[in-house]
């Protein structure tokens, strides 16, 4: 499986994208539409139960929202090397890839989590605290903006 998959620019100009931070927990969301929104957006977290619940989430969202195209992040150990939860991703990806009528792509989301963190910190819209029910949500919209920037260098 390729990840850090990069999409032609021309292949997501004028589409609604929708970035997932999977966790078994929650599954953070974030989207953008390319060529009308100024910048990506949070758009909340759905709890997790399984990947079937999740993928039946995610078809409802994307039928509501028109969503074109899903990116969704892969955790891996800062040194680069796979764990346990990176085969669960991977999985889910491969699920997603097979039952969504969509382009569906994966990119290395490593420590997106720990600048959601810092992020928060520095920022007076979340009081300069860690928000634990915000984290998944600003974690997405981090894989979101890094796909967009891979896919326009």
């Amino acid at each position: 499986m390729n990840i850090d998959e990069k999409a032609p620019l021309e292949s997501i100009k004028n589409k609604h994208l929708l970035a997932i931070d999977y966790g078994q927990k929650f599954t953070g969301l974030a989207t953008y539409y390319y060529g009308r929104d100024p910048f990506p957006l949070c758009y909340g977290r759905v709890e997790y139960k399984n990947d079937e619940k999740l993928l039946l989430d995610l078809k409802s969202i994307i039928e509501d929202e028109f969503i074109d195209i899903l990116v969704i992040g892969v955790p891996f150990f800062t040194d680069g090397k796979a764990s346990t939860m990176t085969q669960t991703v991977i999985k889910f990806v491969e699920l997603a890839k097979n039952q969504l009528e969509m382009p569906v792509y994966s990119i290395d989301e490593t420590l997106t989590t720990f600048e959601a963190q810092e992020r928060m910190k520095s920022d007076p819209k979340y009081n300069f605290q860690v928000d634990m029910t915000k984290i998944d949500e600003l974690s997405a919209l981090i894989i979101l903006e890094q796909f967009l920037k891979n896919s326009s260098d």
